[in-house]
């Protein structure tokens, strides 16, 4: 049986709430060999709090924090997509290595996609889809993405990890 996630907006809460939110975000861990390719979930929230183009969110399941990711504005050549704005760039997506292999990835990645398209809609940026990049060594996170809804669009080499595959999934699909 598949889980519900939620999506948890940093920026949204409260001074409280968020503290709260971070020291649950603190304790996460990646699984071995991820480092190569995610950084530490604590930094690149607080990096994402500290930037206007960037919106962190927490991801939760059954009322624990599982997981990260940031979506960011104007970002999208980040990923070796051809332009900055028809994208949203979905970047530091990681769950925690506790929660791994439970089908959370997959349905992360689909709500995060998802939560874009709603704020292409309020904010009225002009998006039309979400783009991200995996290393072409983390199979499990490109499988996970596919799940999601995500295709592969060609080849990026500008990854600090080595090559990497530039995944796109377009509002509607």
């Amino acid at each position: 049986m598949l889980e519900t996630v939620w999506l948890i907006p940093l920026k949204d809460l409260d001074d409280d709430a968020r503290a709260v939110t971070l020291g649950d975000v603190a304790v996460m861990e990646l699984a071995a060999g991820q480092e190569d390719f995610v950084g530490d979930p604590f930094k690149m929230m607080l990096m994402g709090l500290e930037d206007e183009s960037r919106l962190p969110y927490v991801i939760e399941a059954a009322g624990a924090a599982v997981g990260v990711f940031t979506l960011q504005s104007g970002a999208a050549t980040l990923a070796g997509w051809p332009d900055d704005d028809s994208a949203w760039l979905l970047r530091g997506f990681l769950i925690d290595h506790k929660h791994q292999g439970r089908g959370l990835g997959a349905l992360s990645a689909a709500a995060a996609a998802r939560e874009a398209q709603k704020l292409t809609a309020r904010l009225g940026g002009g998006q039309a889809g979400v783009v991200l990049s995996v290393n072409e060594h983390n199979p499990a996170a490109k499988a996970a993405y596919a799940n999601a809804g995500f295709v592969e669009t060609g080849r990026y080499l500008g990854g600090s990890a080595g090559p990497q595959w530039t995944m796109y999934r377009g509002f509607g699909d």
